[in-house]
């Protein structure tokens, strides 16, 4: 009999559920105050409704009913009001003010750490209600609900993707540029979107019709980050080109909040694009600096009710119950840590340094940004390194990434291969032009045709790797079935015993192939070392900001600006 609870969900004793109670209570307390009313959605949706969100996270839980429909349990709320709102309630001359505290289900696949795969989500919906009337209000009253539950000093991220949007449906690229430009946002890869806004690539991909000016303005926003000011710079890369649509909204609700909510660290920057892609003017999201993810985020999300057949304005926030008792437990522990979310207090930079092949040049990057690296290029056994303003973490390059999105380091180094197969929620910050190989596909020379009989005969092939995400993905592009075999070393094996056709792993100069009578026979991609942060340490320490653009100018050959914070 297996009495222990499924992973990622647990039981909650008195104490805690208590407090949950309190708190659950005396926000949707206020939320009445501010005239919202109480909904309640099903636990079960239609797949369609799910699939409607795009970039929203599905539920790990899905069924098929008695009747053959494909249902998930919810993994968010504000789709469950859109439906409601397109077929249950109707336009009325008020906006409708709706409040609500619900559980969701969501599981990020090959997440690098372990998430909670039950969370509560406490949140509010206004429909028809205009920009200039509702955005700045619904971050008040979110920050609110926050001081209620003890949350403590909260960073609230704000930007909008309305100029994005504007500059990258006037570029003249293809959907297809357009939509990659999009991912890398979404994913948080500022290196990609740099590639993809690069005038190199740009014409070394040709036809794609981008306006140069309209790419280094995507860029250049995506990179503006600070106070009031970043709106001014934002202004001044989008209105020559005719694409400042949002920013007045954005001055005007930066201006209110600041002016209501004195106690939050306000931080214009517009690379805070939620995973969610909905989203089409202001967008918000506040981060605790105890904390490795965001407490609750929000914005204005027009055009999602058409796709249920009315179109409204809308916009709403959330917060996560957990999250919000996790920051309130973390501050009351430690009250002290961080003066101010941009000022810390006596804490180091925490970072993770991979060991192996990369570490000697890791080290001389750090070195050569400023950082104190004594003792780091001879640690013995120890596996943390402190110095003067960092404290080093030592870790193998694939758990590099695991370590920053769960907020036990603030930044790291590793390959981009680790990054791909991890898949973890960090943000990809600079390409540090070292560590170069290349991941190929490789088989033994001369067995091409027996491979393509066995493929026609089976409808798939055999592939040994170490990089099991990296290549089932590249086998998907091709649209070729790929049976995977995980081994942990020793790849060249594979083919040579049997055990597989083909095999995908990294190689600088291929010797090791030959040796073995293996045949490069497709590429998958380069790989290079990144420096990559946890997206809430980054928003609550102005530092990571400031090494970025450390590493990127010697990376560059370039000379760091300390006063416009870039290369020059």
């Amino acid at each position: 009999m297996n009495l222990v609870t499924p992973t990622g969900f647990r039981d909650v004793l008195p104490d805690e559920a208590s407090e949950r109670e309190r708190i659950t209570r005396a926000v949707q307390d206020l939320f009445a105050a501010h005239g919202f009313k109480p909904i309640e959605t099903p636990t079960l949706e239609a797949m369609d409704v799910v699939n409607a969100g795009a970039h929203l996270p599905t539920s790990p839980f899905r069924f098929f009913d008695s009747q053959g429909d494909l249902l998930a349990m919810r993994p968010d709320v504000t789709l469950q009001v859109a439906r409601m709102a397109s077929t249950r309630l109707q336009a009325t001359d008020e906006p409708l003010r709706l409040r609500y505290t619900q559980r969701i289900f969501r599981e990020t696949e090959g997440a690098a750490q372990v998430t909670p795969r039950e969370m509560t989500q406490i949140g509010v919906e206004v429909l028809d209600g205009a920009a200039e009337d509702t955005d700045a209000s619904l971050i008040t009253l979110m920050l609110q609900a926050l001081g209620i539950a003890n949350a403590g000093k909260v960073t609230l991220a704000m930007a909008t993707v309305a100029p994005l949007r504007a500059l990258l449906a006037r570029s003249g690229g293809t959907q297809a540029w357009r939509q990659a430009v999009l991912s890398a946002c979404h994913r948080s890869d500022m290196v990609e979107l740099g590639r993809l806004t690069d005038p190199r690539t740009l014409t070394e991909a040709g036809g794609v019709g981008v306006a140069p000016a309209y790419a280094q303005a995507v860029s250049d926003l995506m990179g503006v980050r600070g106070g009031r000011d970043a709106i001014m710079r934002a202004r001044d890369i989008a209105e020559p080109l005719g694409c400042a649509e949002g920013l007045d909204v954005l001055e005007s609700a930066y201006d209110e909040v600041s002016a209501s909510c004195s106690d939050a660290d306000i931080l214009v920057d517009f690379s805070a694009v939620s995973s969610f892609d909905y989203y089409t003017g202001l967008v918000f999201e506040a981060f605790s600096p105890h904390l490795g993810s965001s407490i609750g985020s929000g914005g204005r999300y027009d055009n999602m009710l058409a796709s249920f057949g009315d179109a409204r304005q809308a916009a709403g926030f959330a917060f996560s119950l957990e999250q919000a008792m996790a920051a309130a437990t973390a501050s009351a522990a430690d009250p002290a840590s961080v003066d101010s979310a941009h000022t810390p207090n006596e804490r180091r930079l925490r970072i993770a340094v991979p060991k192996g092949a990369l570490n000697k040049d890791a080290i001389e990057s750090l070195s050569a940004a400023g950082l104190d690296v004594t003792g780091l290029d001879d640690p013995g056994r120890q596996l943390v390194i402190t110095t003067a303003d960092a404290e080093y973490i030592i870790v193998r390059p694939s758990d590099a990434p695991a370590f920053v999105a769960a907020g036990a380091a603030d930044c790291g180094i590793c390959g981009l291969d680790s990054l791909l197969e991890s898949d973890a929620q960090v943000v990809q910050l600079a390409d540090l032009k070292f560590g170069g190989c290349r991941f190929v596909v490789a088989e033994l020379s001369g067995t091409s045709e027996a491979v393509a009989e066995r493929y026609r005969r089976l409808g798939s092939i055999r592939v040994a790797t170490k990089y099991p995400r990296i290549t089932l993905a590249h086998f998907a592009k091709s649209g070729m079935q790929a049976d995977i075999v995980k081994l942990n070393g020793n790849i060249e094996l594979a083919p040579l015993t049997g055990l597989a056709e083909r095999i995908v792993d990294i190689t600088a100069t291929g010797t090791t192939l030959r040796e073995n009578n293996l045949e490069i026979v497709d590429e998958v991609l380069s790989s290079t070392a990144r420096f990559f942060a946890n997206p809430s340490k980054l928003r609550t320490d102005s530092r990571i900001v400031e090494l970025s653009a450390r590493l990127t100018a010697n990376a560059e050959g370039a000379e760091y600006d300390p006063i416009a914070g870039g290369t020059r």
